[in-house]
């Protein structure tokens, strides 16, 4: 391949990055390097009350700005000031608002914050300029009446405010419109599924037919601080957006963008399924009831804040007489062994694209490995020599072949030198020296190629891993998700390059030559930013490749020594 044809399109890509960027930033987007530019005042984009006579279908999300008078039909249900109630497992720390009997804080205690790694990691929160929650609620009242919704004042139930045993069983309730709900959330010990019933009373003296609607709300300014790499490096699995599943239409992902465009793409109605908000290394997901039909939908609040619900009938429900609907609900890391357990498809959410074929396998030798070894540091190590030894012969095939070039350079400079400008000339005699030495100009990049989408899987699986977040490996190495501290793996990762590149045939353009110099520190450079368990991936794969590639080209001298004599 002509390596000057290869720097010209790097130089053309990134120049086309760069303008993207731009483009972004002027559209008033987040930028694709630093800081997520300011969110604007949110500012409503649409009436929600969308039924007749003014009563929503689901009701929408309120701020801690809102008022009853920018919420239509449910002055009633809106109390201040705003109280909340935390409860704390093992694992979680929950907090709920009494209006709504809303999940407005969830702490994940057994991950750190990247900003402060004293503190636990906060997915779940309602603050200024911030709103991420969970809500659910009943809908489907009659004209001029409303059933308790995530609006409503709610009453604490439960004394417990933190875990002693294997659960924590946490009751609210509300009154309204002839109709208790009673919501009761039940938290177990080391997990970080939460089962929600939502018992539903008849109080009045006529049959009611309510839905209940499960809810998810939040803002689209990026997540801060949860990748020390740029996002467009990350992969698929660095998604953050919307996302779906049902048995007929499979994995769907939606951006905000496509749903402030109204051009979101999923299924409106099924009857299994589940539907989440997917970020870098943790997610937020409701498992509505299986068999029991409900809609979907994904929409636009206002400006820069959008909610995914799904609404589910529960039919008649006869005076003095009550229905219970359970969901459950994950607010945690991305696990897939346990998303997997919780629901079909929902350990999707990691997302590998093309390559999950590959990749999954590659991630269940790298969580074997790690029950093995105990160290996420040392299990990189391995996985990446046992993958290495899986494509040896690939790789010596490679090796050899660049080993005859290089042998062979001398000759091929004097041919250079003696047709000078004459190409066609040049070309025959340089075929006929391969076919003679049984040279393939190719054999060095094939082999390369074959192994591309396994490498390319392993990247995938390492940029991935809520596993890797906050794990040490050695020395100065604390956490592998975020970027060496010190820089020590990035310019390990420059010197082997180098050192790979002078074990390869020198270029016979002195151009080219120098260009190639600069290479090690262009990738090096790249890696000042990627998390040192992805750089720790690489400086093993160029160690274990200049092993090799050292040992083989010696090898093929040795012989061509004896062959000789």
């Amino acid at each position: 391949m002509d390596i000057r044809r290869t720097i010209l399109l790097m130089i053309f890509s990134f120049s086309l990055l760069l303008l993207w960027n731009n483009w972004q930033v002027h559209q008033g987007n987040a930028p694709l390097f630093g800081a997520p530019t300011a969110v604007k005042p949110s500012t409503p984009i649409s009436d929600p009350a969308t039924a007749a006579g003014g009563v929503p279908v689901a009701p929408v999300a309120i701020t801690p700005t809102a008022t009853a008078s920018t919420v239509p039909g449910l002055a009633a249900q809106v109390t201040a000031p705003l109280q909340s109630v935390t409860f704390k497992t093992d694992v979680l720390s929950l907090t709920f608002d009494l209006q709504g009997a809303q999940l407005i804080r969830t702490d994940l205690l057994a991950f750190p914050s990247v900003e402060d790694p004293s503190k636990p990691f906060t997915l779940l929160e309602r603050v200024a300029g911030r709103t991420y929650i969970v809500q659910s609620g009943l809908t489907g009242a009659p004209a001029g009446t409303l059933f308790p919704t995530h609006l409503a004042p709610f009453t604490l139930e439960t004394e417990a405010r933190e875990l002693t045993g294997e659960s924590l069983v946490i009751k609210f309730s509300s009154t309204s419109g002839e109709v208790k709900l009673t919501k009761t959330f039940t938290l177990k010990r080391s997990n970080y599924v939460v089962e929600v019933d939502h018992r539903i009373e008849n109080l009045s003296t006529q049959p009611v037919a309510p839905s209940v609607y499960l809810q998810i709300t939040r803002d689209g300014a990026d997540p801060a601080g949860e990748s020390s790499a740029p996002s467009f490096l990350s992969g698929p699995a660095n998604f953050f957006g919307a996302a779906i599943y049902s048995e007929q239409e499979k994995f769907q992902k939606v951006t905000f963008d496509e749903i402030e465009k109204r051009k979101a793409t999923h299924i409106k109605q099924a009857d299994n399924g589940w539907f989440a908000l997917i970020q870098h290394y943790f997610v937020t997901a409701w498992v509505p009831p299986q068999g029991k039909t409900r809609s979907y939908e994904m929409l636009a609040l206002e400006k820069n804040l959008y909610a995914l619900r799904s609404v589910e009938p529960v039919g008649a429900i006869a005076p003095n007489n009550s229905v219970s609907v359970v969901a459950r609900l994950w607010v945690g890391p991305q696990d897939q062994v346990a998303l997997e357990a919780l629901a079909p498809g929902l350990e999707l959410v990691v997302d590998y694209g093309l390559l999950t074929i590959i990749a999954k396998p590659v991630f269940a030798l790298m969580t074997w490995l790690f029950s093995l070894l105990g160290n996420w540091g040392w299990t990189i190590v391995a996985l990446t020599v046992l993958i290495k030894a899986a494509f040896y012969p690939l790789s010596a095939a490679s090796y050899r072949s660049m080993a005859k070039m290089k042998m062979v350079a001398p000759r091929l400079q004097a041919l250079k030198e003696k047709f000078g400008d004459d190409r066609q000339k040049l070309n025959t005699a340089m075929m006929e020296m391969y076919r003679t030495e049984k040279i393939n100009p190719l054999g060095g990049c094939l082999p390369i190629v074959i192994q591309i989408p396994v490498f390319i899987s392993l990247y995938y699986v390492l940029g991935s891993s809520v596993e890797l977040r906050g794990a040490p490996w050695i020395l100065w190495v604390h956490d592998l998700a975020v970027r060496d501290p010190y820089f020590i793996l990035p310019a390990i990762m420059m010197v082997t390059m180098f050192l790979q590149m002078r074990l390869n045939p020198t270029p016979p353009d002195p151009v080219q030559a120098k260009v190639m110099m600069f290479m090690p520190l262009i990738f090096g450079g790249m890696m000042f930013f990627f998390p040192a368990g992805l750089v720790l991936y690489w400086c093993v794969n160029n160690i274990l490749s200049i092993a090799q590639q050292w040992y083989i080209t010696k090898k093929m001298a040795d012989l061509a020594v004896v062959a000789n004599r």
